[in-house]
């Protein structure tokens, strides 16, 4: 009797685990699946590899990527959410234009964080950290100097990014992350204008050479200078962009 009571619970429970294991799995496997297009759709449009107006086609998105269409539907609907996309419905799904009028505040924004961040860096900083901001001004050096424009801002995420590590508030970049992404997609425009590459090389060197001589303050004006320099390149480049940018007059 106790053995038979034993099988039976035995097979009372076997289906609850096979029924609840599948179901993680397979919320994990559509998570992972809408992040991958997500992802790489984000990425192409950041990069303005796809460029404003540029039509989604989700059937095609889905067959590129062996899925259905319900994860690409997700990750469009996340980009609509980030304005990276627009969802006309009558006329089809578009890589959004570049707000231009929002793009002055995205840059305030990033400069109030990003000096902040810097001023404490400049106070922490340890050798070994300046010689790896120092190797990353070399890899933007060998970036400009191959004209390769997808390397050379690589780099320049990774020395704005490093800044706020060392600053002890790595947190202060992924805000700044979130706020200047429509920026980052017009400064792809401004990094094609005439040496505009070695500009900002010799500006990061600025900033270095203030962190290394621990004058906090100057690091911070000497970065609030580079940063607001991104806004008369954004001017000179808005007449000739005019079909790729979204304006309020």
């Amino acid at each position: 009797m106790t053995i038979r009571n034993s099988k039976e619970s035995v097979k009372q429970h076997r289906p609850v685990r096979a029924r609840t294991a599948p179901k993680r799995e397979s919320r994990s496997i559509r998570d992972a699946a809408w992040r991958l297009v997500y992802e790489s759709l984000r990425s192409s449009i950041v990069a303005m590899k796809m460029p404003p107006g540029t039509p989604i086609r989700e059937k095609e998105i889905a067959a590129q990527f062996g899925l259905s269409r319900t994860p690409v539907r997700e990750a469009v609907l996340r980009l609509a959410d980030e304005g990276l996309i627009e969802v006309f419905p009558q006329s089809g799904t578009f890589v959004a234009r570049i707000p231009y009028d929002d793009l002055p505040e995205a840059i305030v924004i990033r400069k109030a964080l990003e000096t902040a961040a810097v001023r404490m860096a400049t106070e922490r900083m340890s050798r070994s950290q300046e010689l790896t901001l120092a190797s990353i001004i070399e890899r933007q050096r060998e970036a400009a100097a191959e004209g390769d424009t997808e390397q050379f801002h690589r780099a320049d995420e990774a020395f704005h990014a490093k800044i706020a590590e060392i600053s002890g508030y790595p947190g202060i970049w992924k805000l700044v992350l979130q706020v200047k992404t429509q920026v980052d997609r017009f400064r792809q425009l401004t990094l094609l204008m005439p040496k505009r590459m070695f500009v900002v090389i010799e500006d990061h060197q600025a900033v270095l050479e203030r962190m290394s001589a621990r004058d906090a303050e100057g690091a911070a004006k000497a970065l609030g200078e580079h940063l607001d320099a991104v806004l008369p390149a954004l001017s000179e480049q808005q007449v000739q962009r005019e079909d790729q940018l979204a304006t309020r007059s």
